[in-house]
């Protein structure tokens, strides 16, 4: 699995999967995160041997500076490690998958409920995406499923 992250807001740009990734793959997955010019300036990733010659070409191509992690120290970059966390506890934890196909739709889900929902404390309690919060008066509180059941959000409906 490959996120892209953005830091500021906690929001997943770009996610894929697949059960053997190469250098070319994960070159091709940057290129679609960031079409049109629209590349950070900087680019926040670990060592992995996945971050071959065709990524690191890719990424100068893409105008971008690499900023590597120390060797073993996932704390360097806390905001993708809390965020694959998250998707461990919240969501991979609680299924049984079949297949990639079953993966990247309950990962879509999950990103769906997690920028929309989700409320991290980082934040101050919004979400990735905000959104507006109506005030009790505005009816009774409905709880919505989310990720096949696995969360729910909650919405205030006139009775």
């Amino acid at each position: 699995m490959l996120i892209v992250l953005a830091q500021d807001r906690r929001k997943v740009l770009h996610f894929n999967v697949t059960e053997h990734p190469t250098a070319q793959w994960t070159a091709q997955q940057l290129v679609e995160a960031f079409p049109r010019e629209t590349a950070p300036k900087y680019l926040l990733r670990d060592r992995d041997a996945v971050y071959g010659k065709w990524f690191q070409r890719r990424v100068t191509s893409l105008g971008m500076d690499q900023v590597l992690t120390a060797p073993r120290s996932p704390w360097q970059n806390a905001y993708a490690e809390r965020v694959i966390g998250s998707i461990r506890w919240d969501c991979l934890d609680q299924v049984v998958l079949f297949n990639e196909d079953h993966l990247r739709r309950l990962l879509t889900s999950y990103f769906h409920y997690y920028h929309r929902w989700r409320t991290p404390l980082a934040l101050a309690m919004e979400c990735p995406e905000s959104r507006p919060v109506l005030p009790p008066d505005r009816g009774v509180g409905v709880a919505f499923p989310e990720v096949g059941g696995l969360h729910h959000h909650y919405e205030r409906i006139a009775a």
